[in-house]
């Protein structure tokens, strides 16, 4: 750092003395003199420095470099720009790879002074190349930053060059265009970071490019609509219009609409199927530059019809940024409302002349207040039962925005809404049943909601009521359910908040609430609720754990305890515990709490710290007694204690084991013979429930612990009238967390107890008393003595990566005040990098593993940051020596370590690419931030190198091979790296080289790989050219397979490389990589059978064919260049030669046969096109046939076969491929029928179904009988009994091949319309099987798919070939689908509803007909197509009963209902698959909605209403049914038993709903039928339950 500043401010003073110096002077400091060579050096080694400030140093430096050359150059008066140092600099920060993000400070700096001109003038397409790495976040704002300076220099250079307007069309087409392009079809990372970082930069720019944008892309928006996975121009449209109108270039959404874009095509992209056109279009209705701008009618009607489609969205950012914008919208609202008020006032005295004012203020006020009523009910109405977790929370998150940006007015200070007017007692309910829910983001929403209401909702409650409140939450507590505790904690704090405790608790307060008038009333009324709660809680809690002492399996089975603790602790951080009144109450309460966390922890302690906790109680399905705890404590005692590697332990049936230890924690065992359950019934024991009891109890008490020394006020000395707790509590504190840190087993337990344990840290190094705050480095002296001694006798676990130990270490030092010394990081770290070194003391194997598991651990922590990075050099050395450790351990625990610091190192891995250029180096700039590494990696490399083939051939396998060439892999050579380097990169790569002979495989794939980066880009070649000069020919005697092998290998990835990167289309890539193929043809017999490895014969294989891939172009002369060096003959050769032509003589597996068999398909594929594409039709003279490929007895080379064919079939079908289908495979329709027949392998048998399917089946269908001897029809069924029988990938391909046969089938003539007319039964079966929720996706993606094919012949077919229930089955299939909880899958059931919605007869049901829709609105538009095609069939008789049982749920078991209102005992955690996006109501309300509007638009009544008596008796009897099961649950059954009621609400929902449509039918009212006055529900006279749903029908 200190250097950066000294040379940045060097060359500052010679600009100053360069200004007034010497010719002489000026030729020493020019850019091509020595210093500023060193300079530039400098420069390229730090221009990626993690420190900021170095970073800006380093920019400074290269600026004042080129300021420095121009100085130099002033006298000469030549131009900068075509200076020769100016222009080889430019070329080489051009030729560096686009994630250098030192590339884009110095070409910022570069345009400044020399202008964008040249620049484009050497790389046109610049523009295009920098938007193309926008898609990496980490570089976003070096491009974006890079880009504006290089089109604002580009528009001062054009508009001065210019004499009228024209210039504007070349800046357009240079850095519009491109910006366009990426809009449209760019990925979305990509398309996201363009819109936020380069496209406001751009308008800001030249705001008149908005007008051109958009008249492009309105164009472009009816042709492009997007998809689920594409913004299209409609995207694109909407994310320039929303950042225009955000960055002021649009006065208001009204002229948007008005003059840019209609409103119909706002309401397009408001439900558009890509989530992030709705959130842009959102974008453009809700911000604004100007917070007062008024909101347009306009605008608020489309908010609203938003807002009834989009709060279920199941992405947690889509659902975050729809909050986050309604909330700016809320906040325009509440400021416009202001400027209205000031308006409205002076509207008497004068009438203003302003836009604001086109209608009077008062009208615009009521439309607020309208508005915002509107958007209350439809988020009131979205908490119904059943609804998903995603809908909760985006409702109750805007409810929330509400309440805080419309608060209770305060003075004279008008709001125009209040929530407050809107909630009544039902939506008071509503929300109090929201804590129920087992997402606790939505039980805090819910809670922090309630408690901005104010508390005269409360007295809505009776005392009865609240007292069974109290009572639900005192049961929940102790639920096995782990989140039912977190409800009760909710529950029990409303209550103490709203002062709503039950009058019975007082008795728990001595004082009275004496201390109330004392100060704030209502603090001191929340202080002394808080202390009854936890009284009441703490009683409770002190006579379970005694009754877990004697029975720690019926506590686990009945009444776990950590929910109490849960609860206690929740009602504690709510309170201001540092200014309490009652401090005389509080304090024996406090001491009590402690001594029962104690007692709790020593309960559970034995599980949490044996061996083995995960699984100590076998799954008995007899209940038997407590007393087996004994026996399996007795065999669960710790074996991993620091004699863990020093002896073995034998273990037999006559083991003891001394149990004293576990006798004082557990002394008296009861030995009854059963366990009960809470309802007194006998109930099973799982080692699950055991386990969660005592690990949940462990992490309450250590986070109740931390609360309590965080929280509470600290007594200095005992007699301190303020305070609570004493210095003595506090260490014992913290002697519990270091006892359980250091000797719990569990994960889960020492995780937890480490948050607490953090917290008392953090208040011990800030407490005032000295004693305390030097516990801290006691503890860890104490401990780190502990685990340098080594002791047999010591309990701290050497297992389980040291288990808590790491974490004990790490809260000690990370709470270190980081402005101090940090001696105690320093003088840790030098104790455990020396622990961690290698030494040959075998008593050191102990304290080593337990240094190395510290080590990782404290590397890992974010909090340390840069203090830590002096130590990573010592801890790789520890690393790499460790892995060389003889024990097992020991190299296990340097993996861990080594595997943390390449992430420190290099960054956390942000893609599948094991060696991404993201999470790579240049060599220098490692080996700057890590200089001692330099030696010690060329040493370790060489000696590696040195020992890893033996002349004699024995294995000799160095363990640090692995972890070396993973580093080295990680590092390349910079272009701007100065050859004569101190740290140059060229010496490791003979010992890379030299690594590629070793005898295991995987260690010369690992150097092949390794050497890459090693090599610069221009040096590929003769690198190559040298390696394979060093091959054996086919006359040597002598040579070894691996040593070819692992050249090879090099020779490949180095190819790979050069054929990757930038230089593909230039002509000294071609004449490289054409004189590297004629150094492969000197070895050509490697490739042959001369040659008797496979593996070998393989590589080289591979290495033919990537030339072949690189050398596809014509050269000049207009011969392809492989033809022209002969290169395809040679080819030619080896296939002929082989085994896929003379068949194969081993009779057994060949060690690589797999390998060599795909690479020589892949060989003998490329080369078939190759002689195809040069013969045309005429393509006699191929070396190997299709036909011969595919009848070959391997799976690999027929798999490899049928997918080349795939992709050209697939290509041609889609109308992808430039030529269509080549001549080769035209009329091979028939060939791919007999495969199918006789195909035994089911990953070939797919690809030929798949081929089939992009076959039209005209050209194949014909020929079934001729080739596998079965009609048309037979086939189809042979396909279709596939579909039924197979495995499910095939299942998928089947049914889509038999769905276009039929579809074939339905388009041709009648006669063959009537052929299958028989078969169609059955692949009504199929579909309708392949939807179910249980199958893969792939099934019903296939379902999906065929329902989209199909549909205008089964769907929407003015004359339906398909019976009525047929076609509407096959209609609930997409219903369904629409509901699914895989995205995809829904995606893929709305291409069916849009193609439904796009017929001829169908496309007037909707105004929506040819858009892209979210599956949301799908289901709603499905419903409505549905609807009116029953009246087009005229089929409203016969389908209108088939509906209602839809909408009453006829499929659905209400039996379910019964056996789980009457069930007792639960499983621990629900095993069954749930759908959490479906909206059972939601789908009622739609088809409720649309068969209402259709039958009271139409005259037709039914003429026997006998025909829906059925529907009638059943939704009655589900009715009364439903009445009986309310009344069996218990009294706050919606807490207590709230999936049973939910269930029970949405079947009444439903039959309900059909009764009305019933009643309705008969000439009732909907609302006044007898039938619900009839109704006696108990759910309807609830206290706590929901609107009824037909107020949202």
């Amino acid at each position: 750092m200190f250097l950066s500043r000294i040379l940045a401010s060097w060359t500052n003073s010679a600009i100053q003395v360069l200004e007034s110096s010497s010719p002489s002077l000026k030729d020493h400091l020019n850019g091509n003199s020595d210093v500023v060579r060193r300079l530039l050096e400098y420069v390229y080694t730090h221009w990626e420095h993690p420190l900021d400030a170095l970073r800006h140093q380093t920019k400074t430096i290269f600026r004042n470099i080129l300021q420095m050359h121009q100085l130099a150059l002033q006298e000469s008066g030549s131009d900068l720009a075509a200076d020769g140092f100016i222009f080889q600099l430019t070329e080489s920060l051009l030729r560096l790879e686009w994630h250098s993000k030192g590339k884009y400070t110095c070409l910022g700096c570069l345009v400044d002074y020399i202008g964008i001109e040249h620049i484009l003038a050497l790389a046109k397409t610049i523009p295009s190349q920098i938007l193309e790495v926008m898609g990496d976040q980490s570089l976003v704002p070096y491009a974006s930053d890079l880009l504006e300076t290089m089109f604002k220099s580009h528009k001062s250079c054009l508009k001065s060059q210019a004499v009228d307007s024209t210039w504007i069309d070349k800046w357009h087409e240079t850095w519009v265009s491109p910006l366009l392009f990426i809009l449209c079809e760019g990925n979305l990372d990509q398309k996201s970071y363009v819109i936020d970082y380069y496209l406001p930069k751009l308008l800001n720019c030249n705001p008149e490019s908005l007008s051109y944008m958009v008249k492009i892309l309105q164009t472009s928006a009816d042709a492009k609509t997007g998809s689920y996975d594409s913004r299209g121009a409609l995207g694109a449209l909407m994310a320039c219009l929303r950042t225009a109108r955000a960055h002021g270039h649009l006065q208001s959404a009204t002229d948007a609409w008005r003059d840019l874009v209609s409103s119909a095509r706002i309401k397009q992209g408001l439900i558009h199927q890509h989530c992030q056109v709705r959130i842009d279009t959102l974008g453009l209705l809700c911000e604004s530059n100007r917070s007062t701008e008024i909101v347009s009618t306009e605008e608020m009607e489309c908010i609203q019809f938003f807002i009834t489609y989009n709060l279920n969205s199941q992405s947690p950012g889509v659902r975050q940024q729809i909050c986050s914008l309604l909330k700016k919208l809320f906040c325009r609202i509440q400021e416009s409302s202001q400027v209205l008020y000031k308006l409205e006032q002076s509207k008497s005295k004068h009438e203003p002349e302003n836009e604001l004012t086109r209608q009077h203020p008062s009208v615009s006020l009521q439309q607020y207040k309208n508005f915002m009523s509107s958007i209350c009910n439809s988020l009131f109405e979205a908490l119904f039962p059943g609804s998903s977790y995603p809908t909760r929370f985006s409702a109750l998150t805007i409810l929330g925005s509400i309440a805080e940006v419309f608060p209770v007015p305060e003075g004279r200070v008008q709001t125009v809404y209040q929530l407050s007017h809107d909630i009544d007692v039902g939506r008071f309910q509503t929300l109090m049943e929201c804590l129920t829910g087992t997402f606790e983001e939505v039980k805090i929403l819910a809670f922090d909601l309630l408690m901005k209401l104010p508390k005269t909702f409360v007295q809505f409650q009776d005392s009865e009521k609240l007292q069974g409140l109290f009572q639900a939450a005192l049961e929940l507590s102790t639920s096995t359910k782990p989140y039912d505790c977190v409800t009760a904690s909710y529950l029990l704090n409303f209550l103490i908040w709203q002062n709503a405790l039950p009058s019975s608790l007082s008795a728990y307060l001595k004082t009275q609430r004496v201390a109330c008038g004392d100060g704030d009333k209502s603090a001191a009324l929340v202080e002394s609720n808080t202390l009854i709660v936890i009284k009441c809680l703490l009683e409770n809690l002190e006579e379970e754990v005694s009754r877990a002492e004697n029975s720690l399996l019926q506590a686990a089975a009945s009444f776990p305890m950590y929910g109490r603790v849960h609860c206690i602790t929740g009602a504690l951080r709510k309170l201001a515990l540092n200014s309490l009144q009652l401090v005389n109450e509080w304090r024996p309460v406090v001491e009590k709490l402690l001594v029962t966390s104690y007692r709790l922890s020593a309960v559970v302690s034995p599980v949490i710290q044996s061996s083995s906790p995960e699984g100590l109680i076998p799954m008995d399905t007899d209940a038997e007694s407590a007393s087996r705890l004994q026996t399996i404590l007795n065999e669960i005692q710790p074996r991993d204690t620091n004699d863990y590697f020093n002896r073995a332990k034998i273990l037999k049936e006559c083991d003891s084991f001394d149990l004293e230890d576990l006798s004082a924690s557990v002394p008296n065992i009861d030995t009854s013979a059963e366990i009960k359950g809470k309802e007194g019934k006998t109930c099973d024991v799982t080692a699950q429930m055991v386990l969660v009891c005592c690990w949940r109890s462990m992490k309450e008490v250590a986070l109740l612990l931390g609360s309590l020394c965080q929280l509470l006020p600290m007594r200095s000395v005992p007699e301190s009238p303020d305070g609570l707790l004493t210095v003595k509590q506090v260490k014992e504190i913290g002697d519990y967390f270091k006892q359980h840190l250091l000797q719990s087993r569990h994960r889960g337990a020492f995780e937890l107890a480490y948050t607490g344990f953090v917290k008392l840290t953090e208040i011990l190094n800030r407490c005032p008393d000295l004693s305390l705050q030097k516990l801290p480095e006691e503890w860890l002296w104490n401990v780190l003595e502990e685990i340098r001694c080594s002791d047999p006798s010591s309990k701290l676990c050497a297992t389980r990566r040291s288990a808590g130990i790491p974490f004990y270490i790490q809260a000690l030092l990370a709470s270190e005040p980081k402005k101090g010394k940090m001696d105690l990081l320093k003088i840790t770290m030098k104790e455990l990098i020396s622990l961690a070194g290698p030494t040959d003391d075998s008593q050191s194997t102990v304290p080593k593993v337990h240094a190395l598991n510290i080590l990782r651990a404290l590397f890992r922590d974010t909090r340390l940051g840069e203090i830590i990075t002096p130590y990573i050099a010592d801890g790789a050395k520890a690393a790499i020596l460790g892995f060389t450790s003889p024990v097992w351990a020991v190299r296990n625990s340097s993996t861990l370590l080594f595997s943390t610091l390449i992430t420190r190192i290099f960054g956390v891995k942000r893609g599948k690419d094991e060696l991404s250029k993201k999470n790579r180096m240049t060599g220098s700039e490692f080996f700057s931030r890590f200089p001692e590494l330099y030696p010690f990696l060329l040493k370790q490399l060489e000696t590696v190198a040195n020992t890893v083939d033996s002349d004699t051939g024995e294995l000799n396998h160095h363990p640090s091979m692995f972890l070396l060439l993973l580093v080295l892999g990680r590092l390349y050579p910079s272009p701007m790296d100065g050859a004569c380097s101190a740290l140059s990169m060229a010496p490791f790569i003979p010992f890379i080289m030299r690594c590629g002979c070793s005898p295991v495989y995987r260690s010369r794939e690992m150097a092949a790989r390794a050497l890459v980066p090693f090599v610069m880009m221009d040096e590929i070649p003769d690198t190559i050219r040298t390696l394979l000069a060093k091959l054996p020919n086919c006359t040597d005697q002598c040579f070894r397979q691996n040593h070819i092998h692992g050249t090879l290998l090099q020779v490949f990835h180095l190819l790979q490389a050069f054929s990757d990167s930038k230089y593909r289309m230039n002509t000294y890539f071609q004449q490289e990589l054409a004189d590297v193929a004629v150094c492969t043809k000197a070895k050509i017999w490697l490739a042959k059978r001369q040659n008797p490895c496979l593996v070998t014969r393989a590589v080289y294989i591979d290495i033919l064919f990537l030339l072949t891939c690189c050398l596809d172009k014509p050269s000049k002369d207009n011969r392809p260049v492989l033809e022209h060096l002969g290169f395809w003959e040679e080819v030619r050769r080896i296939i002929l030669g082989s085994e896929l032509i003379t068949g194969f003589s081993y009779t057994f597996t060949v060690p690589g046969l797999p390998q060599y068999l795909q690479s020589l398909t892949k060989l003998a594929i490329a080369a078939v096109w190759a002689v195809a594409a040069q013969a045309g039709e005429q393509a006699r003279d191929v070396p190997i046939s299709f036909s011969r490929l595919l009848e070959s007895s391997f799976p690999e080379v027929r798999l490899l076969t049928l997918e080349a064919l795939l992709e050209r079939f697939s290509a041609a079908a889609s109308g992808l491929g430039e030529k269509g289908l080549p001549p080769l495979l035209w009329n091979t329709g028939g060939t791919f029928l007999m495969l199918a027949v006789k195909e035994s392998h089911p990953e070939c048998l797919c690809k030929i179904l798949k081929i089939l399917h992009c076959m039209d089946p005209s050209e194949w269908l014909p020929q079934t009988e001729r080739c596998v001897h079965l009609t048309p029809k037979e086939f189809l069924i042979w396909t279709m009994d596939i579909a039924s029988n197979e495995r499910s990938e095939i299942q998928s391909e089947a049914l889509r091949l038999a769905s276009k046969v039929i579809a074939h089938h339905m388009q041709t003539c009648e006669e063959t319309r009537d052929l299958v007319a028989p078969n169609l039964k059955q692949w009504v079966q199929l579909v309708l099987s392949s939807c179910e929720d249980h199958l893969p996706t792939e099934s019903r993606l296939a379902a999906a798919e065929v329902l989209t094919s199909t549909a205008p012949f089964f769907l929407t077919n003015p004359h339906p070939i398909l019976g009525l229930q047929d076609t509407l089955a096959l209609w609930k299939c997409v219903l369904t689908l629409l509901q699914s909880e895989e995205q995809v899958i829904r995606d893929a059931a709305t291409e069916t509803v849009m193609t439904a919605m796009s017929q001829e007869n169908t496309c007037q049901s909707t105004e929506f007909a040819f858009c892209r829709v979210d599956a949301s609105i799908a289901l709603d538009l499905a419903l409505a197509v549905l609807c009116d095609l029953l009246q087009q069939w005229d089929q409203l008789a016969p389908g209108l009963p088939v509906l209602l049982g839809w909408l009453l749920g006829e499929g659905d078991d209400l039996t379910a209902c019964v056996e789980t209102v009457h069930q007792v005992e639960d499983y621990l955690f629900e095993k069954t698959e749930v759908n959490f996006w479906a909206e059972t109501l939601i789908f009622m309300k739609y088809l409720y909605k649309h068969l209402f509007h259709l039958l009271s638009k139409s005259s037709w009544r039914p003429l026997s209403p006998e025909r829906l008596c059925h529907l009638q008796r059943t939704a009655s009897e589900q009715c009364h049914l439903l009445s009986q099961l309310f009344r069996e649950l218990p009294p706050t059954a919606e807490f207590l038993k709230t999936v049973e009621f939910t269930r029970l609400r949405i079947r009444e929902e439903r039959a309900l709903a059909c009764l009305r449509l019933l009643a309705f039918l008969e000439g009732k009212e909907g609302e006044d039928t007898p039938v619900l006055r009839a109704l006696d529900s108990p759910a309807a006279g609830n206290q706590l339950t929901l609107p009824r749903t037909e107020t949202a029908c």
